[in-house]
């Protein structure tokens, strides 16, 4: 793998907005002068099966698809979820995963065993874990489907670009929806930064 090419797995429930993310992520490479390639694996076409992205930029990329052992940032929209896919994680990787519980229909059909402690499993293993509630805060901004930009701005300050080209994505993907809207994903955008901000302040080096 070229030193120069930048792996992000994303990864979680159909109708968090995981394969959308990816999207603006893509288009913030794609800004920045980068080659991007990206993939989407859905377990389940409908909502509520597991979706997984693979998104990969750099001077020049020839797959879209990420070897295990190789992503920098995991981005896990739900923890079980984050917690499957933990092993395409770098050695020095971090994962930045939504704790809010979303059991997928693998579980409820008596397939697949949520685990007790998904991001406590994945620090077990030796994995640098940030979790946060993405779904606490977009409730509390007064609109649930704001946590897609929740996990952005949770993201933003582990890019090889600064959080304004994300945040200029997201802008104009918002924009045609009024400044209202894009209002409040400017705030949802601020407010996963800093819930990533304070976990990382909180924890012991």
């Amino acid at each position: 793998m070229s030193s120069d090419i930048t792996n992000i797995l994303v990864c979680g429930i159909g109708g968090q907005g995981v394969m959308t993310a990816t999207e603006i992520l893509a288009e913030a490479a794609i800004a920045q002068g980068h080659d991007v390639k990206k993939t989407e694996v859905a377990g389940m076409a409908q909502r509520g099966g597991v979706v997984t992205s693979h998104l990969r930029f750099g001077r020049k990329v020839l797959s879209p698809q990420i070897e295990p052992g190789t992503v920098q940032v995991l981005l896990g929209f739900e923890g079980a979820e984050a917690l499957r896919w933990s092993h395409y994680l770098r050695p020095d990787g971090l994962a930045l995963v939504n704790t809010a519980r979303l059991v997928p229909p693998v579980v409820e059909l008596g397939l697949f065993e949520y685990p007790d402690d998904p991001t406590g499993k994945m620090r077990e293993a030796g994995h640098k874990v940030v979790a946060f509630d993405a779904m606490s805060i977009a409730r509390d901004l007064g609109e649930i489907r704001l946590g897609n930009t929740v996990m952005l701005g949770a993201i933003a300050d582990y890019l090889p670009f600064a959080p304004d080209v994300l945040m200029a994505c997201i802008d104009k993907r918002f924009a045609r929806k009024g400044e209202k809207v894009v209002e409040a994903n400017r705030q949802a955008f601020a407010a996963g930064r800093d819930a990533v901000a304070k976990q990382l302040a909180a924890t012991p080096a």
